[in-house]
């Protein structure tokens, strides 16, 4: 997602989770982990060390859009957690399978909107922080050596509205209390 060199690129990834739930938990809000709707196929090929692929990730992304539609229809506000790695992925989670055929000449649906009532957190880390964390994590199926192909994959969303960027050098208590004055 940053131009710069992949070392300082970052990830919605490792502290995702605590991150997530603390946020939740503030809010009131409910939390649905994005890991447990990925299709037993996708958490195969990542337990064997293998990469997604874009098409390894839609369906995944669908029903995290599912979700989020469902989520907005119920009039409730809630917080997904997944590594929207690229911005068509962004797009899925706000637009589901119109994002998908948005890209044919022949489309007039405009994929470039934001969703106002949809608020992106990225979170940002270099390369070295980050592996440090996955490679001492316990009983998740992604290995730590998948990182690089995430930071290979990652398309950062600093130009994308309704996105907040903060640093998990900060840690998850400090970077909460920024994400809730940001009226997230």
């Amino acid at each position: 997602m940053l131009q710069e060199s992949s070392e300082r690129k970052g990830l919605l990834l490792n502290f995702i989770t605590k991150f997530s739930h603390c946020v939740s938990h503030q809010l009131n809000w409910p939390f649905h982990e994005g890991d447990s709707f990925h299709p037993k196929e996708n958490i195969e090929k990542m337990a064997r060390g293998e990469p997604l692929t874009d098409q390894d990730r839609i369906p995944w992304l669908l029903k995290l859009h599912e979700v989020i539609q469902r989520e907005k229809c119920s009039g409730c506000d809630a917080l997904v957690a997944c590594s929207a790695l690229k911005r068509q992925y962004r797009q899925i989670l706000l637009h589901g399978s119109r994002a998908l055929s948005a890209s044919s000449p022949e489309s007039q649906w405009d994929v470039s909107s934001s969703s106002s009532d949809v608020f992106f957190i990225y979170l940002h880390g270099e390369y070295d922080f980050i592996y440090q964390r996955l490679a001492t994590r316990k009983g998740h199926y992604m290995r730590a050596d998948l990182l690089r192909s995430q930071f290979d994959a990652l398309e950062p969303p600093f130009n994308e509205e309704n996105v907040l960027t903060l640093d998990i050098r900060k840690g998850v208590s400090e970077m909460a209390v920024e994400a809730l004055k940001s009226s997230v």
